[in-house]
């Protein structure tokens, strides 16, 4: 399980200073698009993996959400007024707690009660790509909204 946590801890510095030059949506989608890649190459892993499989993918998947998690974050923050801060904050908490509750409940599911069966790991880790997967897509083509493009345009204008 180390891997996760310690690239996260590397990615996401770099992914705060890159958040100050770039859009935080590409950020998102790019790193949101590594931990799809990642779940994904986990749910397809071999019977018998070695760990250093194991472990590879695992650094991927803490990549992408190191690169996800800090231009989000930023993001988030910078949008709420300076005396929503706190709200914002307690918003951020909630979200992060939701979304690891019901991720937990659902890898339960799947490993349990015989839904998968044998594939319960596979399931549990396919449904993980898929739900960094379309969020990544969503927000990429955010970067080719007219709204988004006539910002930038007028942002590079005024610099």
């Amino acid at each position: 399980m180390t891997p996760w946590p310690v690239v996260v801890a590397l990615a996401a510095p770099l992914a705060g200073s890159l958040s100050d030059r770039y859009p935080p949506r590409l950020l998102g989608a790019i790193g949101l698009a590594v931990l799809s890649a990642g779940m994904a190459s986990l749910a397809l892993l071999p019977v018998h993996p070695h760990v250093l499989d194991i472990g590879i993918r695992m650094a991927v998947c803490g990549a992408g959400f190191g690169f996800f998690q800090s231009p989000n974050l930023k993001a988030l923050m910078a949008s709420a007024p300076p005396e929503r801060s706190g709200g914002a904050s307690g918003i951020v908490a909630t979200a992060r707690l939701l979304g690891q509750t019901t991720s937990a409940a659902l890898v339960a599911l799947a490993l349990s009660f015989g839904i998968a069966g044998q594939h319960g790991p596979t399931l549990a880790l396919g449904a993980g790509a898929f739900f960094a997967g379309a969020p990544s897509l969503a927000s990429g083509l955010r970067l080719f909204a007219p709204s988004h493009r006539a910002g930038a345009q007028a942002k590079a204008s005024a610099d």
